[in-house]
């Protein structure tokens, strides 16, 4: 009979592109998200939570350089009995999907309908340092409003999720419209959309290879950093001047900027109509208080997303970092977002006006990190130790008086034989105090406090005389448990 063969054990590894979260980092977002659901919810959006799969179909060709429904997305066939099940896919933003409940829902909706998304979003794509295939993303759109009032209300939104967080000064969020790139190609008397897509792709370069770098572009071609030669987009350099303008038209004011807009887009309506635009949500802004330190209008701003039809949006932290080979360099963009007003016609065939930003969650929690206004690492719980394992009702007692009184406790569930491990458990979970009790305490009727933080502080800091002077162990009756322990996560201690 033949040997049976061994199924080999599964490898213990995260999935390529997939990381997983622990303790602190867990709190820390989930601190974070209700930080930005309290803004949200101040302007007055409301919260969704819409499915993470989504039919293919519904969620459409949005990512960029895709030419296939499912190329980019996590997707799979469901299975029928001819073969010919629906695509399914799991959702690559929260926009998207909020297309679709908006459109199968809109007779119960309110209009305009104003709602806030948190969660992840999955993405098939080739993962890098810092880049994972799932993330996660916090969103605010409004639907329904065909006035830039709520594009101008998404910024001043987006503000203040920044101040909140606690990023305030530290950032820009730039403002520009899409209307008005359209008026430049228009200017520039493109007709092929081969030919427009490619210029677009060669503005969205601008912040890597310069004003000379895409005028070659433009034109024959240009030597890239590594001697490979790029073809370019055979534009005479009459017809790639409007690009050119409109790249380098940020003034000094924003009224410098607006009026060489106006210049770059000549005689094209469409484009006199995306500078009025932003002509307006610069006066909506500054009205409320939010002035150029804080949202400027940036011709720069080129979002990716095929679907956006008018003004568009993005923060850009602005304090430098160094990168893994030790250059400085910007953080770069935390969040973004604009007008899609033709998203839901998918779904209806009538255009639906529509506006939101996403925020990258993770993205700010690294940005926090990096400008050293993240936490250190995240408080544990109070552990109570265990000296008698035959009293252990009294430790689940006094545990239950401390989370009856609001505070985070755990009685230690290992082996209590090496009271030093005890200890160690309770450095390795971030604890603030250990509470110690054996036979002689429990006789008369005391606890041991371990004050583990400042135990902590005296080893690195403190002279011998200062530890005598303020031990971080101390004795106090049984009945003062919580409020000696109150004292230590206050700081007060002995």
């Amino acid at each position: 009979m033949a040997k049976v063969k061994k199924q080999p054990r599964p490898k213990a590894e995260t999935p390529k592109g997939f990381r997983d979260y622990f303790g602190a980092e867990v709190t820390s977002r989930s601190e974070m998200l209700a930080k930005i659901a309290g803004v949200y919810h101040r302007y007055g959006f409301e919260a969704l939570e819409s499915s993470a799969v989504e039919t293919v179909e519904a969620l459409g060709k949005f990512l960029p350089d895709v030419d296939r429904p499912n190329e980019g997305v996590f997707a799979w066939q469901e299975a029928d009995e001819g073969g010919n099940g629906d695509w399914l896919a799991l959702r690559y933003d929260l926009t998207a999907p909020l297309a679709r409940v908006y459109a199968q829902h809109r007779n119960d909706l309110p209009t305009p309908y104003r709602r806030f998304a948190m969660g992840p979003v999955w993405r098939n794509e080739k993962p890098g340092p810092g880049r994972f295939r799932q993330f996660y993303q916090c969103d605010a759109d409004t639907v329904g409003a065909p006035s830039v009032a709520a594009d101008a209300e998404i910024c001043a939104l987006l503000a203040d999720v920044l101040e909140e967080v606690g990023l305030g000064g530290q950032y820009l969020i730039r403002v520009n419209n899409r209307k008005v790139l359209n008026g430049v190609l228009e200017a520039m008397g493109l007709e092929d959309d081969a030919q427009k897509d490619a210029v677009l792709r060669t503005i969205d370069k601008f912040d890597k290879v310069g004003e000379s770098g895409v005028r070659e572009l433009l034109g024959k071609g240009r030597l890239d950093a590594s001697g490979a030669y790029i073809d370019g987009v055979g534009l005479s350099e009459a017809q790639a001047e409007p690009v050119i303008a409109f790249l380098t038209s940020k003034g000094e004011t924003t009224e410098a900027t607006l009026a060489n807009l106006g210049a770059a887009v000549g005689a094209s309506e469409i484009g006199a109509g995306g500078v009025a635009e932003l002509r307006e949500i610069a006066d909506l802004l500054a009205a409320q208080g939010y002035e150029a330190d804080r949202i400027v209008i940036d011709p720069s701003v080129v979002r990716g997303l095929g679907y956006y039809t008018g003004p568009v949006f993005e923060a850009e932290l602005t304090f430098e970092i160094t990168d893994e080979k030790g250059r400085p360099r910007q953080f770069g963009s935390v969040a973004g977002g604009g007008r899609y007003d033709d998203l839901v016609k998918r779904f209806t065939g009538q255009a639906v006006p529509a506006t939101g930003v996403s925020i990258g969650v993770d993205r700010l929690l690294a940005a926090l990190a990096a400008s050293g206004k993240a936490e250190a690492r995240a408080e544990g719980p109070v552990v109570v130790t265990v000296m008698e394992k035959a009293r252990m009702a009294e430790y689940q007692a006094m545990v239950a008086e401390l989370r009856q009184a609001g505070i985070r406790a755990e009685v230690y569930l290992g082996n209590p034989k090496n009271f030093g491990n005890q200890l160690k458990y309770a450095d390795r979970r971030g604890s603030p105090a250990a509470v110690i009790a054996g036979s002689d305490e429990f006789e008369q009727g005391k606890i041991q406090i371990k004050d583990l933080i400042l135990g902590a502080r005296i080893a690195e800091n403190a002279t011998l005389e200062e530890w005598k002077e303020r031990p971080s162990q101390f004795e106090c009756p049984r009945s003062e448990l919580v409020a000696r322990v109150q004292d230590v996560l206050a700081g007060r201690g002995q």
